[in-house]
């Protein structure tokens, strides 16, 4: 037997690339080794060599694409994931409440980002909380799934060139609901928190778990009636194309346990053994590697990578292609960090200009919020909590923010809004000297056509120009928070070193265009008055924050500058925007210039929606998957650049969703041939058992 488990260990070495220091960090003795194998996850750092799509980032977008891509036996993929799996701080991830109360911002799964100093901000570095690990920021988020609206999409798909089906709201809403299972909320749930919904805009097969929490705060109930008598009216299907006005949001939960339903609870752990799937944490991207034999088409040819600052760096081989999904921040910063970028960033960070690529980091858009803030006259779950007074049962833990708003321009601004419209457009020609963080003409061009889609079609919609959510998980306080959702301020992300473990600089200029400071103020106006109206006003004692100091225009515009954070959403620094604009990807996702790089993430929204985040982007993915498939497969859309010759035995693009078995209770079982990291892993932990025993 020994000499048979030494066979098989020299087998599998010599099939592998061996990159691992020191074991794996979140690696836990309870984990059988079954457990471990058919989550797909590399725990002994032992990969091939070569993949036909490498992967960069194992986040929302990135889990769900390598789900969907591996679906198909003859395809190898790998994803690359800077940070760890999240096994040691599981309870943190997978109890929702626990974001609040046991979150992981400002932890080591955390990226720690910080801007650069916001001029018009307070002149503050602001904290920007990105999730480092399996699942990316769906394992840290707040939960939301909200979905933008139609005219929002639809005016996305316009701005490619000829347009492009492939990102109309038809079809994306398709793909949404595809990512997706819906659950209905229990009969009492929904009568507390007059929750309305329509079934039928609902996935229901889906990988991600989506319903509302156990529990229910009466106090929801009231934000309805609240919201109608300032005279922003009810939605009854905020899920179908006009995800506006009020409504009690869904949030990403498995109700069959109580869980967080993320991208690795949800297309990842539930998998059988995929022989040809792998995901290595701890593997952060240095470069990506190109040919650059024809100089007008770089052919990406590796992926370097290293397990640490300081670690030795490694190169796996591409068949096929690199698929970046970092992130707003992450994928453009490996682009700049391969070569790819505007070619005085490169320059100044010390990069060799492979392609100058102007857009790449511009068009930064992000959300900003602020809250008005009221000591409670009732019980909130934050006082429940730290009370102990529900047991903090699985049931009592869902619980989590959702009752939310939309609100118009006109809503915020009444007769001022055309009047406010005609300002902005008067002084684009000032706006556009002043504010485009770039002297490209190309960037230049997409600011302008981003600017005026915003003012022209986004802000003359009935679509939510700020949202109003009501935050219940503080003790003994009510906020009322308001976000601006379509900013006027545009930013970007540069590297300023070619060292992959040295952040770039984020520069979102907030409030660098006036018009945001005015739409945000009169958000904050209508939080105060939201506060002060019945039936919500029963449950509110005195306005703690920013309080009655806070009256004029003036005192609103001071304040907010210094108490203004993200609301966790930025997008569009890789945007898909023609290449004269200042774009980076194609209608196929592919960076222009290069023969086999795509992007697919919330980079690539080249206008700033009127949602949370996660549920387009999951959507993205799926969408994504469908079209490189085609690419190779000759099924579905063909790609406008790619082969549609076929590659091997085709399969369907819509395979069947995997089961939704939690980690938590198990795994289905499946048959499949062990990979090599597999056989590995077997032969390695056979000696050691034999050693401890």
């Amino acid at each position: 037997m020994r000499s048979l488990s030494l066979l098989l260990l020299t087998a599998s070495l010599s099939q592998c690339a061996f990159a691992w220091q020191g074991g794996h960090r979140d690696i836990h003795p309870e984990h059988t080794l079954r457990e471990l194998h058919t989550r797909n996850i590399v725990y002994n750092g032992q990969i091939a060599s070569a993949y036909d799509f490498v992967i960069v980032g194992g986040g929302t977008a990135g889990l769900a694409l390598a789900s969907r891509l591996s679906e198909d036996s003859n395809t190898t993929v790998l994803v690359l994931e800077a940070g760890d799996t999240g096994d040691a701080v599981a309870s943190r991830i997978n109890v929702p409440a626990n974001a609040y109360y046991q979150g992981l911002p400002g932890s080591s799964y955390d990226w720690q980002y910080q801007t650069v100093k916001q001029a018009q901000a307070g002149s503050r570095q602001l904290v920007w909380p990105r999730g480092k690990v399996l699942g990316g920021s769906s394992a840290m988020n707040g939960m939301y799934h909200v979905r933008p609206s139609k005219v929002e999409i639809d005016t996305w798909a316009s701005l490619i060139d000829g347009g492009s089906d492939k990102w109309s709201w038809d079809k994306l809403f398709a793909a949404m609901q595809e990512s997706e299972t819906f659950t209905p909320p229990s009969a009492t749930v929904q009568g507390e928190g007059d929750i309305q919904f329509v079934a039928s805009s609902r996935g229901t097969s889906g990988p991600v778990h989506v319903s509302y929490p156990g529990f229910m705060l009466p106090v929801v109930g009231n934000w309805t009636p609240t919201l109608a008598n300032v005279g922003v009216a009810s939605t009854d299907d905020a899920y179908g194309g006009d995800g506006w006005g009020t409504f009690v949001a869904t949030s990403s939960i498995n109700p069959s346990n109580w869980t967080r339903s993320y991208a690795r609870s949800a297309y990842i752990d539930p998998l059988p053994p995929r022989s040809n799937l792998a995901i290595l944490p701890n593997a952060t991207v240095t470069r990506i590697v190109f040919d650059t034999s024809n100089t007008n088409n770089l052919t990406a040819t590796g992926v370097e990578w290293a397990s640490a600052d300081g670690a030795a760096q490694q190169t796996i081989k591409v068949n096929k292609e690199v698929i970046l999904a970092s992130g707003t921040i992450g994928s453009p910063q490996v682009l700049q960090l391969s070569g790819v970028g505007p070619s005085d960033v490169l320059k100044a960070a010390g990069v060799n200009v492979l392609l100058d690529l102007p857009g790449v980091g511009q068009h930064l858009q992000d959300h900003i919020s602020t809250e008005v803030t009221w000591n409670a006259n009732i019980d909130t779950a934050g006082s429940l909590h730290a009370n102990d007074a529900d047991g903090n049962t699985a049931v009592f833990m869902s619980f989590i923010n959702s009752a939310t708003a939309y609100v118009n321009i006109t809503n915020l601004l009444g007769d001022f809004a055309s009047q406010f419209q005609q300002e902005i457009a008067a002084n684009y020609s000032s706006s556009l000297a002043n504010l485009c963080p770039s002297t490209d003409a190309t960037v230049q061009k997409g600011y302008e056509l981003i600017h005026n889609t915003t003012l022209n079609t986004l802000l003359t919609s009935p679509i939510g120009q700020v949202e109003i959510l009501l935050s219940l998980v503080s003790a003994g306080s009510i906020s009322v928070q308001a976000a601006l959702q379509h900013p006027f301020s545009q930013g970007r992300i540069y590297i300023t070193s070619s060292d992959a473990f040295t952040p770039p600089a984020i520069d979102p200029q907030y409030l660098s265009h006036p018009a945001d400071r005015v739409v945000l103020r009169e958000g904050l106006k209508l939080a105060r008055k939201i506060g002060q109206t019945a039936p919500l006003s029963s449950a509110l004692g005195q306005e703690t924050y920013p309080g009655a100091g806070v009256q004029t225009d003036d005192d609103w515009d001071a304040w907010l500058a210094t108490t203004i954070g993200t609301e966790y959403h930025p997008s569009s620094t890789c945007a898909m925007l023609p290449l004269d604009a200042g774009g980076v990807v194609d209608a196929d996702l592919k960076v222009y210039g290069l023969a086999n790089v795509r992007v697919v993430d919330a980079s690539v929204y080249p206008l700033s929606f009127s949602a949370h985040l996660q549920a387009p982007t999951y959507g993205l993915a799926e969408q994504a998957a469908k079209i490189i498939r085609a690419t190779y497969n000759g099924v579905g859309w063909p790609s406008a650049s790619g082969d549609n010759s076929a590659a091997g035995s085709n399969t369907s693009t819509t395979a069947a969703a995997p089961s939704s078995t939690n980690v938590t209770t198990g795994h289905k079982n499946g048959a499949s041939t062990l990979s090599y990291s597999g056989s590995l892993v077997l032969v390695v932990a056979g000696a050691l058992a034999a050693l401890l025993l």
